[in-house]
C-alpha cells in the first residue's frame, strides 16, 4: 500500500469518526431537550392538578352556599324567615316550646314514649306546641358560621320537615313522629338522614305524604334547605337559655323532671307541663 493511500484512508476514517461524533452529539441534544420538555410538562401538570385541587377544596359546600340564598318559607309558618312554627288549636291559651334536633337519640326516645301524650294534649286543646329545630349534631354552630363538621342529616331532615309542614301542620306532626320512630330513626353515629331517598321513604309512611309529588320534589330539590339553616340559627340564638335537646319551655321557663337523671316519661312530662300551665 502506498504512503499516499494510507494517508487518505486515515483521513477518511477521521472524517467518518468526526461525522459520527457530531450525529451522536445532536442525538444527545435532542434527548436532553425532550427530557426538559417532559419535565416542564410534568411540573405544569402537577401545578395544574394542585391548583385544581386547591380550587375544589376552597369551593363552598352546598350548605355553606345555601347560607346566602333567599329563604323559601313553608306554608303554615310565621315570623322572620318562617321560623315560628306553632301547631294546635287556636283556643289553647298557652304554648309549650319544644326544642329538638332530628338526629338526637334522646329526642327519639321522648317522641316514642311521650309523643302520644303530646298528640292527645294538642287534640284536647290543652296547649299549642311551638317547634324549634337545631342541627348541632351535624357539628353546626351557625352562630359562629361553622356548618357540617359532623354530617348533614339534621339539616337535611329539617328541610324535609319543612316540606311536610308546607303540606299541612298535621302532615308535619305525623312526619316528625315517623322520623323519630324505632323503625326509621338511625343511631346518632349514622348520618342516614342525609339521604333524600331515605327521607322520602319515611314520608311514604305518612298518608298525606305517600307518593306526594309536592313533598318529594321539595325534598329532592332542597326547597327548604335555607329555611332549615334559618331554623337552626333560631335555635342557636334562642333567648330561653336552651342548649340541649329535647328541651321544653313554658312562659320562658325550662321544664325539668323531678330528678336530674330522670328520663322524660309521659307521667313526668304531664306533671311538669301541668305545673307550668298553672303558672
Amino acid at each position: 500500500m502506498s504512503k499516499r493511500n494510507s494517508q487518505a484512508s486515515k483521513s477518511a476514517a477521521r472524517e467518518r469518526l468526526r461525522a459520527e461524533r457530531e450525529r451522536e452529539a445532536k442525538r444527545a441534544k435532542v434527548r436532553r431537550q425532550l427530557i426538559v420538555a417532559a419535565s416542564v410538562v410534568g411540573v405544569l401538570a402537577a401545578a395544574g392538578g394542585i391548583g385544581y385541587a386547591v380550587v375544589q377544596a376552597n369551593k363552598p359546600s352546598h350548605w355553606e352556599a345555601v347560607k346566602d340564598e333567599k329563604v323559601a318559607t313553608p306554608a303554615n309558618t310565621t315570623g322572620t324567615n318562617g321560623t315560628t312554627v306553632v301547631v294546635g288549636k287556636d283556643s289553647a291559651k298557652k304554648t309549650v316550646k319544644i326544642y329538638e334536633d332530628p338526629r338526637c337519640p334522646v329526642c327519639a326516645s321522648f317522641e316514642q314514649a311521650v309523643g302520644p301524650t303530646v298528640d292527645k294534649d294538642l287534640e284536647d286543646g290543652k296547649y299549642k306546641l311551638q317547634f324549634v329545630g337545631g342541627t348541632f349534631l351535624d357539628g353546626d354552630g351557625l352562630k359562629d358560621g361553622k356548618i357540617g363538621s359532623n354530617g348533614e342529616g339534621s339539616k337535611n331532615a329539617m328541610s324535609a320537615m319543612g316540606a311536610a309542614l308546607n303540606v299541612s301542620p298535621e302532615a308535619f306532626l305525623e312526619y316528625k313522629t315517623a322520623l323519630y320512630s324505632t323503625k326509621f330513626h338511625p343511631a346518632e353515629s349514622e348520618d342516614k338522614l342525609a339521604d333524600d331517598k331515605y327521607l322520602i321513604e319515611i314520608g311514604d309512611s305518612v298518608p298525606a305524604l305517600k307518593n306526594n309529588a309536592k313533598f318529594q320534589n321539595a325534598v329532592k330539590k332542597g326547597t327548604y334547605d335555607a329555611w332549615a339553616l334559618a331554623m337552626s340559627k333560631s335555635f342557636d340564638t334562642n333567648k330561653d337559655g336552651v342548649t340541649g335537646t329535647p328541651s321544653f319551655v313554658v312562659d320562658g321557663k325550662i321544664l325539668k323532671t323531678s330528678n336530674p337523671n330522670q328520663p322524660w316519661t309521659a307521667a313526668e312530662y304531664t306533671k311538669a307541663v301541668d305545673a307550668a300551665l298553672k303558672g
